[in-house]
């Protein structure tokens, strides 16, 4: 492997990481277990189970195939229902949902990596559009604080499979 890609990318995570992890309004979370990458990826794409999972979701549908373009619904414990649409899918190793938030989006990441027999598996999340700091303090405070729960929740699952 090419030394320069390996620095290129690791400077770029270490700066996402930094940035990701200074603000509301985007962030995210990585953990590790010893499933294999398909267990996490199974229990990631069955949505109708979500709520097992992401303890602040009452109810998750999909309208069809996990693929670009399907549209789902997410029902909250709190707050009104949100339509979400998957805008990227790499099989296996990530994808990307995103729902509408005033003038701007909820973006969802979701990423698999496997290094040294371990799978990494990292959930980020951003806020969009002009209001992204406002919402991001409002929401995005408490879903930041729920996250490493509910990463260890997907790891438990998987690793019961």
């Amino acid at each position: 492997m090419d030394m320069k890609y390996v620095w290129i990318t690791l400077l770029t995570t270490m700066t996402t990481n930094l940035y990701a992890q200074s603000a509301n309004h985007h962030f995210q979370h990585t953990d590790s277990t010893r499933a294999s990458p398909e267990k996490i990826w199974s229990v990631w794409i069955d949505v109708a189970q979500w709520k097992t999972w992401d303890k602040g979701l009452k109810e998750a549908q999909l309208n069809g195939a996990f693929s670009v373009g399907t549209k789902g619904k997410l029902i909250p414990d709190k707050g009104p229902k949100s339509t979400f649409v998957i805008s990227k899918v790499v099989e296996g190793q990530s994808y990307q949902f995103k729902t509408r938030i005033p003038f701007g989006w909820l973006i969802i990441d979701r990423r698999l990596e496997v290094k040294n027999d371990m799978t990494y598996f990292t959930h980020e999340v951003q806020f969009t559009g002009p209001l992204k700091k406002v919402l991001g303090k409002k929401l995005g405070k408490n879903y930041r604080a729920m996250l490493p729960e509910v990463m260890s929740e997907i790891k438990r699952i998987a690793e019961s499979k």
